[in-house]
């Protein structure tokens, strides 16, 4: 878990992780030099009441990035799972996946996820894929980061988030199934994303040079077959993707209503 100011919704998404049914984890939480006082103050107390959460500063502001790779080269577990620290997991998250990608005998696993507001309120569903080959995942992301887990002796080493300014996860999971080749999805919703107006990924039109610059980093493309690429399969398959998920939402709701 990367922080950096994030005290509003640190508390619910801490205590999300060590609520799991699955007793046997350490929380692993570097901060990226935070200033906000609420966010420095819970990190304190939740290391000094549970000896499973272990935090780590950086001296200086670097991005999520450096903070998530600080947190996975301390990790001493089998398992790389990823939280965000204002979203947040069902309680049973980690035994059922688990359970999961034992039964797939699988290295890179994910689920489905919840969409909420900054009031807690459900406002969609974003609903995993069974299954995601490499070819599948160059033309758009289909991996929700809060759900990813990935099973380090099965691939042999541990893998890092890519030091691009955005798109860090995406870039991972490239670099994960160019070993593995596919990797396995639960339909069922297992964790909660926070929607934010302010987030990173908030504004996909602005991130267009950044999912470009995956392809020539990632990929090794030129820039001219990056934007090729991106105009040709990313543009067309994300958008068939929101669409999709637009439509899965209004039956969630109108289901849960």
């Amino acid at each position: 878990m990367p922080t950096f100011n994030a005290g509003k919704f640190l508390a619910s998404s801490i205590d999300s992780i060590l609520g799991q049914t699955y007793r046997n984890l350490e929380l692993v939480i570097t901060d990226d030099h935070s200033t906000d006082p609420l966010t420095l103050d819970l990190l304190r107390k939740y290391s000094e009441q549970d000896q499973r959460v272990r935090v780590f500063y950086m001296s200086e502001n670097k991005g999520a990035g450096h903070a998530r790779n600080n947190s996975i080269e301390q990790a001493k577990g089998r398992y790389i799972a990823f939280c965000d620290s204002d979203d947040r997991w069902t309680t049973d998250k980690l035994e059922k996946q688990l359970s999961f990608m034992k039964k797939k005998d699988c290295a890179l696993s994910y689920t489905s996820y919840i969409i909420c507001d900054k009031a807690d309120q459900e406002t969609g569903i974003c609903i995993a894929p069974e299954r995601v080959s490499f070819n599948m995942l160059k033309r758009d992301n289909k991996i929700g980061c809060l759900t990813a887990i990935y099973d380090i002796e099965k691939l042999g080493e541990k893998f890092y988030m890519p030091l691009l300014r955005k798109r860090q996860d995406w870039a991972l999971f490239l670099t994960i199934l160019r070993k593995c080749r596919m990797a396995y999805g639960m339909t069922e919703p297992l964790a909660f994303y926070r929607n934010r107006s302010n987030s990173v990924s908030s504004n996909k039109f602005s991130l267009v040079k950044f999912n470009v610059k995956v392809y020539e980093t990632i990929l090794g493309f030129s820039r001219l077959k990056a934007y090729m690429y991106f105009f040709l399969f990313f543009i067309p398959t994300y958008y068939a993707k929101v669409i999709r998920k637009t439509i899965d939402s209004r039956k969630y709701l109108k289901n849960k209503k």
